[in-house]
């Protein structure tokens, strides 16, 4: 029997939902509650009238905003005693080499909450000074004196020897109200700034996702299933405990459902788009989503893993302004959705979308499937205040949003092909999301992508990616080994990882048989100070497994940087281990081929090329496989808008996406 799914994407300005039930998929978007977030998401299970026995798996941004607005928990941090002040001092590296005044990420623990701890466990993991009760207590008497919320332990070589934290979060336990998080749980490997900022990250987001959880599934009135950042899906219970795991939750939904529909379609190699309201999410997935255990958030490094998404702060939302030199800027402060853009009827300030509106690139009566009324009047305010201001005609103004969002946009999509060595003009771009359909063809103009797909139901993919993913585990211990005889260590953590993985999956009534264990290790030539991430090699006897490694990291380098080194030693780092439980794969119902040019509903003025053209407007419901338009053009529906520019043609294929092409000499 079919499982019945609910995939619920929460975002900065709607939240999306996805029912599968029988075959059938029913979408539902309302705006978003950022006073509690649970409550949009109550509303919308209510409004599809959710079957009971539904499962609920929901992408959040709640980790997130909390990290990045600086409202979460009351912090302390926990360390050896003499590197207290390691958040602090990070790695002295400048995320803007050319910034006159420079401000590096303020620390979310400030130094009077930074405690150090007389303890110490050697490189060899053999403890220097030995952690005594008495010292673990009279730490635990501080941290509660500080008024803490949260605690994050961090102790100098714990990955190797996990005793001295344990005693420590057993001794904080006893606090009443207080959430401790472990760094040899949360990420027991080396390095320990980023260790220590994973951990403190999990701990200052901690209470706020265990409050919205708790809302949410008591609204709900069931169980919910959390999307990880990884891009497969776990338990409330997990997720309470390690929050740092779904600081990209909802864009990894958008990442897997866009390669659902795209592989579906006979797309493997794509660049995913996805535009809402508040931000932008690009990813590359060369035949399969590209997965990092380095990226930031805010500022903050962030060490599990997850799908390799460059974010940027234009979206729909985000607010137009001139700066104080006269130059026009989008974002990335967002209107939101409270009071949102000024077309929603309460917002004045102009963002993206009223851009989009006044140019005539939307339909004010398709708003929500007719739910809501765009209000051109009130956009057609705001971007003359902001003509008014930069001495510009209204068009200019609105056309000059939409290129600096797109400038804004292009950089991120150059961030995840060019500079990681992709050609963007191997891969077909997938937009989705309310937005991403508007701009998608002017940014493939920009990077010489010829193929544009559009999905059936674009501004709710995030959620589709959330209710079909996989569920999802992921582990990892750090083993440097270089030497042949290393091999033991290497095979040693993977047979415990997978242990690990298959047991805690067990406890959730997942059966071992069905869980599939993905073997990989980060590895780097010996004195480098990054890793490149590599498949498990397939050997015949184990003490062949590091020549084998080494043979494969040589011809990785030289692919990703160009060069390499055959006689330079290779050590393993890390070893990773992925257990997965693969989900019921989708049924993409193949319609046959129709005759004929669609009908368009109304013709309406909209803005292209520096002047007013007369565009027909194509209602998504009437588009059939076969069909097929060119640009000028508007395809009007529930969640989003396509926009087909002039020199591009359109045609919708036997899935209904429609696969947008440029014509030769645009």
């Amino acid at each position: 029997m079919a499982r019945t799914l609910l995939g619920i994407d929460t975002g900065g300005t709607f939240t999306d939902f996805v029912l599968l039930r029988e075959g059938r998929v029913t979408v539902f978007k309302t705006r978003s509650t950022p006073s509690d977030p649970s409550l949009a998401s109550v509303e919308g299970i209510r409004a599809l009238e959710t079957p009971p026995d539904a499962e609920v798996v929901h992408g959040t941004t709640v980790a997130t905003n909390a990290l990045l607005q600086r409202r979460g928990a009351r912090t302390a941090v926990v360390t050896t005693a003499g590197f207290e002040d390691l958040l602090q001092i990070g790695r002295q590296a400048r995320s803007d080499l050319y910034a006159l005044e420079y401000e590096a990420p303020v620390p979310l623990a400030p130094a009077e909450l930074r405690l150090g701890v007389a303890e110490r466990v050697g490189a060899d993991g053999a403890p220097a000074l030995a952690l005594t009760e008495a010292e673990a207590e009279r730490v635990a008497r501080e941290v509660r004196k500080l008024g803490a919320e949260a605690v994050a332990v961090s102790l100098v070589f714990s990955f190797l020897r996990p005793e001295h934290e344990r005693m420590l979060g057993d001794a904080l336990a006893r606090q009443d109200s207080l959430f401790v998080s472990l760094s040899s749980d949360v990420l027991p490997e080396f390095r320990e700034y980023e260790r220590t900022s994973t951990v403190t990250v999990n701990a200052y987001v901690g209470p706020v996702m265990d409050g919205y959880l708790r809302r949410l599934e008591e609204g709900a009135g069931r169980k919910v299933t959390i999307m990880q950042s990884s891009g497969g899906s776990a338990p409330v219970g997990l997720t309470r405990a390690h929050p740092v795991r779904t600081i990209l939750s909802g864009p990894a939904g958008g990442v897997i459902g866009a390669r659902m529909v795209a592989e579906a379609a006979g797309y493997r190699e794509i660049m995913t788009l996805d535009m809402g309201g508040t931000s932008t999410d690009v990813s590359l997935c060369p035949g399969e989503a590209q997965m990092s255990t380095g990226h930031s958030v805010g500022g903050l490094p962030i060490g599990v893993p997850a799908i390799d998404i460059e974010t940027v702060g234009a979206g729909g939302g985000s607010i137009a302004r001139l700066d104080r030199g006269g130059a026009l800027r989008v974002g990335p402060e967002s209107a939101g959705a409270d009071p949102g853009p000024a077309c929603y009827g309460v917002g004045e300030e102009p963002t993206v979308t009223d851009a989009n509106l006044v140019l005539g690139r939307m339909s004010p009566d398709d708003f929500l499937g007719g739910r809501a009324w765009l209000d051109v009047g009130r956009a057609q305010a705001a971007i003359d205040g902001l003509a008014s201001a930069g001495r510009m005609s209204r068009e200019e103004a609105a056309a000059g949003v939409v290129r600096v969002a797109n400038a804004v946009m292009e950089r991120a999509m150059r961030a995840v092909s060019l500079e990681r060595g992709f050609d963007p003009r191997d891969f077909a771009l997938v937009a989705f999301g309310g937005a991403g359909p508007q701009h998608a063809c002017e940014l493939a103009e920009a990077l010489d992508i010829a193929t544009v797909f559009v999905d059936r139901r674009p501004g709710v993919l995030s959620a589709l990616g959330a209710a079909a993913g996989d569920t999802i585990r992921d582990y990892s211990r750090t083993v440097m080994a270089r030497q042949a005889d290393d091999a033991s260590k290497v095979e040693d953590a993977f047979a415990a990882l997978e242990a690990l993985g298959k047991s805690e999956l067990a406890a959730e009534g997942i059966d071992p048989a069905s869980v599939r264990v993905e073997q990989r290790m980060d590895a780097r030539y010996v004195g480098q100070s990054y890793e490149l991430a590599l498949e498990r090699p397939e050997v015949e006897h184990a003490n062949g497994l590091l020549a084998a490694v080494a043979e494969a990291f040589h011809a990785a380098h030289g692919r990703r940087f160009g060069y390499s080194n055959p006689n330079a030693p290779v050590e393993v780092v890390n070893a990773r281990v992925r257990a997965v439980v693969a989900a019921e794969p989708l049924a993409f119902e193949r319609r046959p081929r129709v005759e004929g040019a669609p009908q368009p509903r109304r013709t309406a003025r909209a803005w292209f090329d520096g002047g007013w053209r007369e565009t027909p407007v194509y209602a998504r419901e009437d588009l059939a496989p076969g069909h097929a338009f060119e640009g000028p053009a508007l395809v009007a529906q529930m969640d989003s808008t396509t926009v087909a520019p002039p020199g591009w043609a359109a045609e919708v294929d036997e899935l209904e996406n429609i696969i947008l092409t440029r014509k030769e000499g645009r």
